[in-house]
């Protein structure tokens, strides 16, 4: 998912080069609503997995 917004972010970046300023600011909105999805994502995966991993038995 971080690469489809990066990808989204260089598309919208060359189309403002171009002076195509809607794509640029859809691409850029698009760019933005998948990296907040994936931080999201990315910090559930960090909660769940100290979770699952349970207590530690010291040695």
């Amino acid at each position: 998912m971080l690469y489809w917004a990066a990808v989204f972010f260089v598309i919208s970046l060359i189309a403002a080069v171009f002076g195509f300023g809607g794509i640029s600011n859809a691409s850029g909105d698009i760019a933005k609503i998948l990296f907040f999805v994936f931080i999201v994502l990315f910090v559930i995966s960090l909660i769940a997995g100290l979770f699952r991993r349970g207590p530690r038995n010291p040695v």
